[in-house]
C-alpha cells in the first residue's frame, strides 16, 4: 500500500506510531509527558543581512520523531506526483468540460501534482543549485523575500491543512496529533526536520497562483523556502509584477493580492531587481551565465585551503579578529563549490563530463581537472593521507571495506588501537579511518579501489606529498591488498630504482616484499598484505574467512571469488560481503582476520617509533 494510502486510513495514535516506525508509547510519552513545549533549546544565530534568525531545536526524541513525519510526508508527496502522470493530469482538466474557465482548469492542473520545478527548497532531488538553474541567462531577476515565513503556518492552519487537502482528507483525530507533532508555540518551528515540507505543502497553494501569474506574462517563478523568484527574457517586468520608482522597487497589485490571498506577507527591505549588466543572485548563486558562487567567496575558499596545505590549520573571519577555521566547514563549502562544478560539466557536450574522461583517460584524469577542482582534490588528499587526524586504511575494494570493519567491531577488545568498546558510558568508536571510494574520489583523486589505481597512487604518492609544507603527518596511510596478480604492479615500484621501500622484517627472494609483516614505502605510507598460504601460495582477503562462512548459501547458490561466475548457481563477492557478512556478523568467527589486525598495529607502531621519532 502507498504511504499516503496508509496515511488516509490511519485513525488512532498507534496505528499512525505504527506507520512512523515508532513505538506508540515513545509517541505518547512525547507528545502527553514531556510535552512538546518543554523540549526545544533556543537560540539565535545572525542573518547575512543583519539581525538575528531565532531557531527551535527539538531535542533528541521530539526530533527523531519529527524526521519520520517528514520522511512520510515526502514520500506522500511522491505517491501523490506518482499516481497522476502529469501529461495524463494536464489532459484531464484541459479538456474537461464540466468547467470552461481556463483559470480553473490551469488550476487544477497545478493542484494535482506539487510541480517540481516550482518549489525547490527542502524537495527530494532538488536544491539551491536546481533553483538557480531556472534562472540563467535572463534580463531580469526579481527577488522577493517573505515575511516572517514559518511563523505564517499556525497549529489551526497545520491541522486543517490535513483534514481539509483532497490529497489528504485526514481523521480530525490524526490531524491534531500531526500538528502537535510539527507545531512548537502554536506555529511552525524553524529548526523542526518536519517544518520544511509541511510549509511546502501548505504552501503549494502560493506556488500555484503565482505560476500561473508568472505563465500569463511570460516569466520563470521558483520558490525556496521564503525566497520568491521571478525572471524574464524580456527588457523590463510587466507593472503587473513590479516596477521601479526613484530607486524604489514597488511590488504590482497583482502579485501583491495574490501573495495575501495566499496568507503570506512581503518583506519590502528584500525586494530588488537584478540587471542583465549587473551580477545577477538567486538564492546565493550567481546566474548571469551558469550557476556559480560568488567569485569573492571562492577567492577565500581558496586562500583557506592554501593556509591549510602551508601550515596546518586556517583561519575564519571573527567579529573584531580572525578566529581558527573548522576543517569540517571548510570541507563543507568545497563539497558545495564541487556539486556545482560537477553539475555545470554534466550540462557540457560529452568531452566534459567526468565518465567520459574516465573512459578515455583512465586513471590519469588529474591532469584534466579544472583549477577549483585540483584545489578540492587537493584537500580531499590532505585531509585523508597527510593531515589525517586517525590511521587511514585504504582496501582495494568496497567489500575489502566491509570485511575489514566488520572484523575490527568483532575483535574490538584485543585491538584497542583499532576501535573503542561499546561501555555502559560510552558507544563503540572505530579509531581508524576507512577510505571509502566513490565515483568523485575516482575522478578527483585518481582512487577507486583495485590493483591499478593503488599502484597509480603507491608511484604518485612521494611526489604528491612534496606540495604540502605543513608539520609532517602524525598518523600512517596503510593500503591492505591481496597478496596475489594485484600486487605485482606495486611490487615493480617498490623494485624501481628510486625506491626506498622496506619490507619488514626484511625477507629475500621472492618473498622479499610478499613475506613481510608491512612494508614501509615512504614517508607515512605503509602497504600490507594478506598472509601467504601454504607452501609459499598466493592469498586473498576471503581467505581469512573460515570454510564454513564462504561455504555459506545465499538463494540456492554458492560462492565464487573469480571475477566470471555462473549466475544461475554462484554468487559473487558483493553478495558474499553485504548478504553474509554484514547480516551475520555478531556470530561469523573473525579469528582469521587477526593475523591482518597485528599487521595494521605493528604499521602505527612503527611509524611512532622508527618515523615520527627520527624527526
Amino acid at each position: 500500500m502507498k504511504k499516503i494510502d496508509a496515511l488516509r486510513t490511519v485513525t488512532t495514535k498507534p496505528e499512525l506510531a505504527r506507520l512512523l516506525g515508532i513505538k506508540a508509547s515513545m509517541l505518547t510519552y512525547v507528545l502527553y509527558v514531556l510535552r512538546p513545549e518543554t523540549q526545544y533549546s533556543i537560540f539565535e544565530i545572525p542573518k547575512k543581512s543583519g539581525g538575528t534568525r531565532t531557531i527551535s531545536a527539538p531535542h533528541d526524541k521530539l526530533k527523531s520523531i519529527q524526521r519520520a513525519l517528514a520522511d512520510l510526508l515526502q514520500d506522500c508527496i511522491e505517491d501523490i506526483n506518482d499516481s497522476k502522470p502529469k501529461s495524463a493530469v494536464k489532459s484531464k482538466f484541459i479538456n474537461s468540460k464540466k468547467n470552461d474557465n481556463p483559470d480553473y482548469r490551469k488550476t487544477k492542473f497545478f493542484e494535482d501534482v506539487f510541480t517540481p520545478t516550482i518549489s525547490h527548497g527542502f524537495v527530494r532531488k532538488r536544491s539551491i543549485i536546481t533553483n538557480a538553474m531556472m534562472h540563467l541567462n535572463r534580463k531580469n531577476v526579481l527577488n522577493i523575500d517573505l515575511k516572517d515565513f514559518f511563523d505564517s503556518f499556525n497549529f489551526g492552519r497545520v491541522r486543517g491543512f490535513f483534514i481539509a487537502n483532497d490529497h489528504f482528507g485526514l481523521d480530525e483525530h490524526i490531524a491534531t496529533v500531526i500538528a502537535q507533532i510539527a507545531c512548537y508555540e502554536h506555529k511552525l518551528p524553524q529548526g523542526s526536520p518536519c517544518s520544511p515540507v509541511i510549509t511546502n505543502l501548505i504552501g503549494h497553494i502560493l506556488d500555484i497562483k503565482l505560476a500561473l501569474l508568472a505563465r500569463e506574462y511570460r516569466c520563470t517563478y521558483t520558490r525556496y523556502a521564503d525566497d520568491i523568484t521571478f525572471s524574464t527574457r524580456s527588457k523590463e517586468f510587466p507593472v503587473e509584477l513590479t516596477r521601479e520608482y526613484k530607486g524604489t522597487y514597488i511590488i504590482g497589485s497583482m502579485l501583491e493580492n495574490r501573495i495575501r490571498q495566499a496568507g503570506f506577507r512581503i518583506n519590502p527591505r528584500k525586494t530588488r531587481i537584478q540587471y542583465k549588466d549587473s551580477r545577477q543572485t538567486v538564492t546565493g548563486l550567481v546566474v548571469n551565465e551558469k550557476p556559480n558562487v560568488r567569485s569573492e567567496y571562492w577567492r577565500t575558499v581558496k586562500s583557506q585551503c592554501h593556509m591549510l596545505f602551508k601550515s596546518g590549520a586556517f583561519t575564519e573571519d571573527g567579529p573584531e579578529e580572525p578566529v581558527p577555521g573548522n576543517i569540517d566547514q571548510l570541507e563543507g563549502r568545497l563539497n558545495f563549490i564541487d556539486q556545482l562544478d560537477f553539475y555545470n560539466r554534466l550540462r557540457q557536450k560529452p568531452p566534459l563530463t567526468p565518465d567520459y574522461m574516465l573512459e578515455k583517460h583512465g586513471v590519469n584524469t588529474h591532469k584534466l581537472l579544472s583549477g577549483r577542482e585540483r584545489t578540492f582534490s587537493r584537500f580531499l588528499y590532505y585531509r585523508a593521507f597527510y593531515g589525517n587526524a586517525r590511521p587511514t586504511i585504504l582496501c582495494e575494494g568496497k567489500t575489502d571495506n566491509i570485511y575489514v570493519k566488520a572484523a575490527i567491531s568483532r575483535l574490538a577488545a584485543d585491538y584497542p588501537r583499532l576501535a573503542r568498546i561499546k561501555t555502559a558510558t560510552s558507544d563503540y568508536k572505530l579509531l581508524v579511518s576507512i577510505f571509502k571510494y566513490t565515483s568523485r574520489t575516482r575522478f578527483l583523486m585518481g582512487l577507486y579501489g583495485g590493483a591499478a589505481y593503488l599502484t597509480d597512487f603507491v608511484a604518485r604518492f612521494e611526489n604528491t606529498h612534496r606540495f604540502y609544507k605543513a608539520p609532517r603527518p602524525t598518523n600512517p596511510v596503510i593500503i591492505i591488498m591481496d597478496n596475489d596478480g594485484g600486487f605485482d604492479g606495486i611490487e615493480g615500484v617498490f623494485k624501481g630504482k628510486k625506491s626506498n621501500a622496506t619490507p619488514v622484517p626484511k625477507g629475500t627472494g621472492r618473498t622479499e616484499y610478499r613475506g613481510a609483516d608491512f612494508i614501509h614505502v615512504v614517508e607515512n605510507l605503509y602497504v600490507v598484505l594478506t598472509p601467504l598460504g601454504a607452501s609459499g601460495s598466493k592469498s586473498e582477503i576471503e581467505d581469512l574467512f573460515t570454510s564454513i562462512t564462504r561455504e555459506e548459501v545465499v538463494d540456492k547458490k554458492t560462492l565464487c571469488l573469480d571475477k566470471e561466475i555462473d549466475r544461475s548457481s554462484q554468487y559473487g563477492k558483493d553478495t558474499f560481503a553485504n548478504k553474509v557478512i554484514l547480516p551475520k556478523k555478531a556470530s561469523i568467527d573473525f579469528s582469521g582476520f587477526k593475523i591482518l589486525l597485528d599487521r595494521i598495529v605493528l604499521c602505527m607502531e612503527h611509524y611512532e617509533s622508527s618515523v615520527l621519532a627520527s624527526t
